[in-house]
């Protein structure tokens, strides 16, 4: 927390942290909200693996048909 709170001081630090608005955050965001996906199903590294890129595929599959020319 210390290293965090003098990161957060200093102007590099800021703008650093200020990158996180623009990464792919909003769209677990999006895939909690609007999916509804809020917990895996299954057990054990291999199968969450498998869960998540089939939440994944299933949501750049939704955002390649939304967006492709009509």
């Amino acid at each position: 927390m210390q290293k965090m709170a003098h990161r957060l001081k200093t102007p590099a630090g800021r703008k650093l942290y200020a990158l996180r608005k623009q990464t792919p955050e909003p769209v677990f965001g999006i895939i909690k909200s609007a999916m509804g996906f809020r917990q895996f199903l299954l057990r054990g590294l291999a199968n969450v693996k498998g869960e998540w890129n089939l939440v994944t595929m299933s949501w750049n599959i939704k955002r390649m048909f939304v967006l492709q020319p009509a």
